[in-house]
């Protein structure tokens, strides 16, 4: 049986707080989930001093700038974020936005590197990844597939070791936006490629969709309460929806088998009782 690898992405829904934090890892850890990921940015190299400056009402101040670096942990949280995540048993890792946080990001010892749907595009940020040589998991959205055969061809060359993980960068993605038959135009792109699903969606029901159709990963971001601030709330898993979507992944696993056609053993019992006619 293969088994889905779950991420729970607490991304920026920890709101700075490091109590919130603490308890989005343990309610990964208590449904389940394979590591739970962060996001981690240099906010004056990701985004310009015009766009930092514009007015923005927040928890934190009323600028742009002052919300961003409300939501941004430096090396003391990250640093109890480590400890905390070995004492609960849990990977964890991030998805850097920028060079400078991806280098930040290497004095930790993490398992997994991440590539955001947004920065698919970065040559620089996918070469500092990929020169590492970590498992790495590569978001698709927003992307032309001759867009992801150039990442991809980084890591190739450098030969690190990734998967790819089919998305909608929309927040809440729409139901009739999910197009997951196009995870079966990845599989053929990218012949002998794992392909994850990375979703935004409300509710659980196309995550699990994607599974039945073959994701090898599955990464939802997660929260304490969807009616929380925060841009990735809405399209975000409460901890009671995380622990049914774990429940359910592995109910699917177990029910799609081996793909052969079989009698079990329990049949075989039934057919002796119920087939009275046996000519082929």
């Amino acid at each position: 049986m293969n088994k889905t690898f779950i991420i729970a992405e607490i991304g920026i829904n920890h709101n700075g707080d490091m109590d919130i934090t603490k308890r989005l890892i343990d309610g990964a850890v208590e449904s389940g989930c394979d590591a739970v990921k962060f996001q981690k940015r240099t906010i004056d190299v990701v985004y310009t001093k015009e766009d930092l400056d514009r007015p923005r009402e927040s928890p934190w101040g009323t600028t742009n700038r002052e919300q961003k670096q409300g939501l941004e942990f430096g090396k003391e949280e990250y640093d109890e974020i480590d400890r905390y995540c070995k004492e609960k048993g849990i990977e964890w890792f991030a998805s850097a936005w920028d060079t400078e946080s991806q280098l930040f990001m290497r004095q930790y010892d993490l398992k997994y590197n991440k590539v955001a749907s947004a920065m698919l595009t970065h040559r620089e940020l996918l070469e500092k990844i990929a020169e590492e040589g970590k498992y790495t998991f590569i978001s698709t959205g927003m992307s032309t597939l001759t867009q992801i055969q150039k990442a991809v061809k980084i890591f190739e060359d450098k030969r690190c070791p990734y998967e790819l993980m089919y998305c909608n960068s929309t927040y809440p993605m729409p139901l009739e936006q999910a197009n997951l038959n196009a995870m079966t135009n990845l599989k053929k792109t990218f012949r002998g490629i794992k392909i994850g699903y990375s979703g935004h969606e409300t509710g659980l029901i196309v995550s699990c969709a994607a599974v039945a159709m073959g994701a090898t990963s599955i990464e939802r971001h997660i929260t304490l309460d969807r009616s929380m601030y925060g841009s990735d709330q809405s399209a975000s898993v409460e901890l009671g929806g995380l622990r049914r979507l774990v429940d359910y992944i592995r109910s699917i696993e177990l029910a799609m088998g081996e793909g052969f056609k079989i009698i079990s053993e329990k049949e075989k019992s039934i057919a002796a009782k119920l087939r009275r006619v046996d000519t082929l």
